[in-house]
């Protein structure tokens, strides 16, 4: 099943709708939503390596977009969306604790969260609720997602059809890995916050 989705996205990620996608994707996963904007990135890079770059700046963009919106929920709808949100993935327990990250590491924090498979949405949306010096949020946001989605760009833009060849092949083998990753981030922010 996951093969089949990756020749699909694959597919797509060639014609006129893969730029909105990805756009999208990046912006809702930077505030909300579950799944990392790398997958379409890498897909929309290996089908037109040629313009890797430009998919990372799109994907760059949304995605501090996203975490400025993920911060406007902090500040201002905490109480309404924000705990829901947070809850979802089961931080609110270690919620304050990321606070203390906030005012002890300030950009660092933010850095981390946004270059690391750390769920940055959590975040963002503690960002605004501990009033995080904002242009500093934004500024660590943009270095850390640009240089996330620059480098994964910049490694298919050189190695494009052999990364295609070895993703065609160990297919299976990297998606595990690339949902561990995902999935040990989250544990690792658990971890770290108890």
């Amino acid at each position: 099943m996951l093969r089949k989705t990756y020749d699909w996205v694959l597919h797509w990620a060639s014609t006129r709708h893969a730029v909105p996608a990805l756009f999208l994707l990046a912006f809702t996963e930077s505030s909300f939503f579950p799944i990392p904007p790398d997958v379409l990135l890498l897909a929309m890079c290996v089908a037109v390596p040629k313009r890797s770059f430009q998919f990372a700046l799109i994907c760059s963009v949304a995605s501090v977009l996203g975490g400025m919106f993920g911060y406007l929920l902090g500040w201002q709808f905490m109480d309404l969306v924000g705990h829901r949100i947070v809850d979802f993935y089961g931080f609110q327990p270690q919620f304050d604790k990321i606070g203390h990250w906030y005012n002890e590491y300030h950009a660092w924090a933010v850095a981390a969260a946004g270059f690391t498979p750390l769920p940055y949405k959590v975040f963002t949306i503690a960002a605004g609720m501990f009033e995080v010096n904002f242009p500093i949020f934004v500024m660590a946001s943009l270095a850390s997602r640009s240089a996330r989605f620059f480098i994964l760009a910049a490694l298919i833009w050189k190695f494009g059809p052999k990364v295609k060849e070895l993703i065609d092949r160990y297919f299976n083998m990297l998606a595990i890995v690339f949902f561990a990753g995902l999935v040990l981030g989250f544990i690792i922010l658990k971890w770290a916050v108890e």
